[in-house]
């Protein structure tokens, strides 16, 4: 009998030592902090980054919800319950977990330590609002709802979500204006709200937000796109499949920003693209393809060392492609097509030979494969344009920024 006693005592040391190895594990590929559910509900495993070290294996708490849970609990609690009853349709059965007092064991909501700290409900299929009373999960700091159906506004309440850091409404059925109370979310660094029905103009404060990530495309936006649009330190910033209208602001650029992926394509932009474009050194991307620019490219584009795509495609640029950017080292897509460009260099040529992507279809090029008839190529649209264009000559890309800051950040369209 004693032998039996030992032998159980030994077997249960080992499952306790090979339990606290699964969790140290855990610990360690997730940096000390992280937090699960299984599918339903029923199992929970957190690990607390905080100063109380805290470990937690089962149904959210070590011994289910303790009598001296923190307010923050209760009010997470009735926040939840609130929001699920504006929920109309659950088909996947997301929502079936969300029962009892212990919120961190419902499915799609994550904790640290006590506090509901991020919820990802992305593909859910839900259809439903977004009730104020979220605003009481005081330490969310993420919040994921793309590909649902909630539609309706952001509540204002939501300006007191201090710790949200990253707010993902993509791929839903919102509507009204731009959510401007995302403007007051002091931490805020990846905003998302493509694939919605927002209308109206976008904020001249989104971009003095010190934001990461922009995503407004594939939305009913219009208007002029703000003039400090250069002011954004984000590294991606898409406003494609808008309406917006007038010109790219002739101060893109010249704050210095590290912008890596630029997209304003198939919007209602006229005017000129400015000579500014060029400082921006680290870009990688920079599409304004399907809109109505006019003019030159400019030289300064040349300047974009590590541009990887440049699309021109459907607008009404003219005059020659400049050598300088079919010479750029990283370029692997360069599309031109279906505008009236009249001719391009040798350099341009070499492009066919470097394995690089090079579309300049539908222009007026003479002798070139797939042309615009001569009777297209008669009347250059924008010929009276006068856009703002540094010489290539002598061309100095470490020192453009000196001329346009001295007031030469303009251009001006003449009659």
């Amino acid at each position: 009998m004693l032998k039996k006693e030992k032998m159980a005592k030994k077997k249960n040391k080992v499952s306790a030592f090979k339990l606290l190895g699964f969790v140290l594990f855990l610990g360690f590929v997730h940096n000390g902090e992280a937090s699960f559910v299984d599918g339903g509900g029923g199992i929970g495993v957190g690990i607390s980054g905080g100063a109380d070290g805290a470990v937690w294996i089962g149904g959210g708490y070590p011994n289910g919800v303790p009598d001296s849970a923190p307010k923050q609990q209760n009010s997470a609690y009735d926040a939840l319950q609130i929001w699920k009853s504006a929920i109309k349709e659950d088909p996947s059965g997301v929502l079936k977990t969300w029962v009892g007092p212990d919120v961190c064991s419902y499915r799609g909501v994550f904790c640290s330590g006590l506090s509901v700290t991020a919820i990802d409900l992305n593909r859910a299929n839900l259809r439903g609002t977004i009730v104020k009373e979220l605003a009481l999960l005081s330490d969310l700091t993420i919040l994921h709802l793309n590909s649902n159906r909630f539609s309706g506004q952001l509540p204002d309440s939501f300006r007191t979500l201090d710790s949200l850091q990253e707010l993902d409404l993509s791929n839903n059925r919102f509507s009204g204006p731009f959510p401007f109370v995302t403007i007051y979310l002091p931490n805020l660094v990846y905003l998302d709200l493509r694939f919605n029905n927002f209308t109206g103009p976008v904020p001249e404060d989104l971009f003095n937000k010190r934001l990461d990530a922009i995503f407004l495309n594939n939305n009913l936006f219009d208007g002029e796109i703000p003039q400090n649009l250069g002011n954004s330190p984000a590294s991606v910033i898409n406003l494609a499949n808008n309406r917006f209208s007038g010109g790219i602001p002739a101060s893109f650029g010249l704050t210095g920003s590290t912008l890596k992926e630029i997209l304003l394509l198939n919007n209602q932009l006229t005017g000129c693209v400015p000579e500014s474009v060029g400082l921006f050194g680290e870009i990688e991307v920079f599409d304004v393809s399907y809109n109505s620019l006019m003019g030159h490219v400019p030289d300064t584009i040349s300047c974009l060392s590590e541009i990887e795509v440049l699309n021109l495609a459907h607008n009404k640029f003219s005059g020659e492609l400049p050598d300088l950017v079919c010479s750029l080292r990283n370029l692997m897509n360069l599309t031109v097509s279906f505008n009236f460009f009249s001719g391009f260099s040798s350099d341009c040529t070499k492009l066919f030979f470097r394995d690089v992507g090079f579309d300049f279809a539908g222009n007026c090029i003479p002798g070139g494969d797939m042309q615009r008839p001569p009777p297209d190529c008669s009347a250059i649209p924008g010929g009276s344009l006068s856009c703002l264009r540094i010489p290539a000559q002598q061309l100095l890309c470490g020192s453009i920024s000196v001329g346009l800051k001295e007031g030469n950040s303009n251009y001006t369209s003449s009659p």
